[in-house]
């Protein structure tokens, strides 16, 4: 075996391979050359080489995202380090488990004017929930920290910074070990199921007639069937899911947006609930929390293991415990209660879905069309991950087939990392993988085709109506250069030559015909990854996505 030379780098891989840290995604540098030999030389570890540093904190983000277990990702000194922020902030508010590991100068080269070199320490500090600032030399107490750190990225599902001094020489090896480390005994932490008496939230609960479920980001699969159904069955409670929920039921709301933006302010006032009850992440729709915002509901209970946020400005409760130990403990205590808070509601779901049928059938090519054809033609059983910004909201809009799984990056909302953190959970899960993206977010995120592990049957849609469109539904928007320039970043760039520069397939459509025509024989190429771009018209989109609230009632 070929070890590095360097002491404290033999440490931390040691101690990553003892506490099952075994997926390491490498941004080539010199100064983590003793991290890279050790880790690459070493057939336990799974190494991936990924140059772009933010491209590769997403890409660890997607496949941490999808294997629940921590990912480490290591570089090189200097501003390499910076580069990992968008994607360790989206760990942190999306609670997945990512190990930074930095290789830094001394303590003695820092602020002398020595090159590629900055304040590493900390660095992440806003967002970390431990930062392990280590000594150059071997110890027990560098050791403690490391074992420390990868314990918290484990226990409490986040972002963790380990930041490790290397002198040169840097690229000596070695064939023995040189150090005994310290290794931590790990015990997962596992909540207790119910950590209280629920007589008295069961009392509150029996005696409303208006309840709201609300989900946010939910991993598939997550809930139990008998929960749904017992929720789903209820008359007095109204349950809400988004696309990103990934929870589905006959008598569900899973297009929150289309229920409740037409609403006058007496519809308004009888919806809102005397509970609420949310569990999940982070909420997409901003109609849904203005709502429970301005009209807010006497209890509001939150459900996780973790953390509970007031998103609302009315949270009375936090179960810290798992939704599926409190629903099996809960249910057995509430009884039925008669009323037509979810008849009502599932009057106007009726009558929404058959105007959103007729609004649809009369629309020209635009965005809303190519997203509600891309979603209904999506293959059984894939799993879907979507960017931020317009894919987002378009997909609220669209009922999705229960049998797909449904990912997008809400933790920050941004559109930096989509298309890396989709490659990312593409290769580790073998499913199919579909991208939906819009332009703006693809172009930003470009350098994630720079990635010799793509697996062959990812598929990109590419929806392209030339800029960040979602600026022209929001308020204040005026059609100027200003406008055009700094709020849409209007442009006129296409995915053909970067399909061809690393080896996709590429097909274009920009009407329905070719629409049609593209999507049946998409999913049929399987020899090399495929990029499919939809041309549609930059001006109309925003027109016909106001409308469409407004045909509703």
């Amino acid at each position: 075996m070929i070890y590095p030379k360097i002491p404290l780098a033999q440490s931390i891989i040691e101690i990553c391979l003892a506490k099952g840290i075994t997926t390491i995604i490498i941004s080539p540098g010199s100064r983590n050359a003793p991290l890279t030999i050790g880790f690459v030389n070493n057939p336990a570890f799974q190494c991936y080489s990924i140059a772009d540093e933010r491209s590769a904190a997403f890409f660890g983000l997607g496949i941490a995202q999808q294997t629940k277990q921590a990912v480490a990702l290591v570089c090189t000194s200097g501003s390499a380090l910076l580069n990992y922020y968008p994607a360790f902030a989206e760990a942190f508010y999306s609670q997945i488990p990512l190990i930074v590991i930095s290789a830094d100068r001394p303590q003695s080269k820092i602020d002398i004017g020595d090159g590629q070199t900055i304040r590493q320490e900390n660095v992440f500090e806003n967002h970390s929930l431990y930062n392990a600032n280590l000594d150059e030399d071997v110890s027990k107490e560098n050791d403690a920290k490391i074992n420390r750190a990868i314990d918290t990225s484990l226990n409490e599902k986040g972002p963790v910074h380990i930041n490790a001094p290397f002198e040169e020489p840097l690229y000596e090896t070695t064939s023995e070990l040189s150090v005994e480390v310290l290794v931590n005994g790990f015990a997962t932490f596992i909540p207790v199921p119910i950590i209280e008496d629920l007589s008295e939230y069961a009392e509150i609960w029996n005696s409303s007639t208006r309840k709201m479920i609300l989900v946010g980001v939910n991993e598939p699969y997550a809930i139990n069937d008998t929960t749904l159904a017992a929720l789903g069955e209820d008359e007095s409670v109204v349950v809400m899911t988004e696309t990103t929920s990934n929870l589905h039921h006959s008598t569900f709301i899973n297009n929150i947006d289309t229920i409740i933006t037409p609403f006058t302010t007496k519809e308004y006032e009888d919806f809102c609930p005397d509970i609420l009850v949310t569990f999940g992440g982070m909420i997409v729709s901003k109609r849904i929390k203005a709502f429970l915002r301005k009209y807010k509901p006497k209890h509001h209970w939150h459900i996780d293991t973790l953390r509970a946020y007031d998103t609302f400005g009315s949270l009375t409760k936090h179960f810290e415990v798992n939704p599926n130990s409190f629903f099996e403990s809960f249910m057995p205590l509430v009884r039925v209660v008669k009323g037509d808070y979810f008849e009502k509601t599932n009057a106007v779901k009726i009558l929404r879905e058959e105007k959103h049928e007729i609004y649809l059938r009369k629309l020209p090519f635009s965005d809303f069309v190519v997203f509600e054809k891309v979603i209904k033609n999506l293959p059984k059983h894939c799993q879907l991950q979507i960017s931020n910004s317009s894919a987002i909201r378009y997909a609220q809009l669209i009922d999705i087939d229960p049998s797909i799984e449904v990912y997008c990056n809400r933790g920050t909302s941004g559109i930096d990392g989509s298309t890396s953190t989709a490659i990312g959970a593409a290769v580790a899960n073998k499913k199919q993988t579909v991208f939906i993206t819009g332009d703006i977010s693809f172009l930003y995120d470009s350098n994630a085709l720079w990635n010799q592990y793509i697996p062959k049957n990812f598929k990109i849609i590419l929806v392209n109506n030339g800029g960040g469109g979602i600026f022209r539904i929001l308020p204040g928007h005026e059609e100027s250069a200003v406008f055009n320039t700094f709020f849409e970043t209007s442009h006129c760039f296409t995915a053909e030559h970067l399909a061809k520069m690393y080896g996709f397939e590429y097909t274009v459509a920009s009407d329905e015909k070719s629409l049609s025509a593209s999507l049946s024989a998409f999913y049929n190429q399987s020899d090399k990854p495929s990029i499919l771009e939809v041309f549609t018209p930059t001006l109309e989109n925003d027109k016909i996505l106001l409308q469409y609230f407004k045909e509703l009632v």
